[in-house]
């Protein structure tokens, strides 16, 4: 038994519960060097425990195709945690409201591409699941998560797997 979810588009708005959408979006904050870059600042909320700092890391994750099949969820207790892709990569992000102390029903997300997100403290999520493309076994993104002590890792194990399948069947 599999149960199926299909993939909302990534907005802003829809994933706010969960944490931010890193991505241009309205009027730049500054126009700087020299007037050719547009700056778009303060776009996620990172939020670490205290004796820690943002470390920022480059995870390089095998691709995946749809279907797919999932059944562990991941979250943080002890700080944020933004992806970011760094080159044009669709990537499927899998959320879950904490339901006293576990993961609800899950959400699939589709980026654009284009966008990067920044789960809040403490939010259930799917681990890094970029979508395959033409030549393309694997994508690299930028990760800028809490470094310190103590364990900031939780994982959790449907016990039914859960199934993305494309958002038109």
């Amino acid at each position: 038994m599999t149960r199926v979810l299909a993939p909302e588009p990534l907005t802003r708005e829809a994933f706010a519960p969960f944490g931010d959408v890193i991505e241009v979006h309205g009027a730049p904050t500054a126009l700087i060097n020299d007037g050719r870059c547009e700056r778009f600042s303060d776009l996620a909320r990172l939020d670490f425990a205290e004796g820690s700092r943002a470390g920022i890391s480059l995870f390089r994750s095998r691709t995946v195709t749809l279907p797919w099949r999932f059944d562990l969820l991941e979250r943080h207790p002890l700080g944020s945690q933004a992806f970011i892709p760094m080159q044009e990569t669709p990537f499927l992000v899998i959320v879950a409201p904490d339901e006293g102390g576990r993961p609800g029903t899950p959400r699939a997300f589709l980026t654009n591409g284009r966008q990067g997100v920044n789960y809040l403290r403490g939010t259930w999520h799917g681990v890094l699941t970029p979508l395959a493309a033409p030549g393309r076994d694997e994508a690299l993104f930028a990760v800028i998560d809490r470094i310190g002590r103590g364990r900031n890792l939780e994982e959790w194990r449907a016990p039914v797997p859960w199934e993305v399948v494309a958002a038109d069947g």
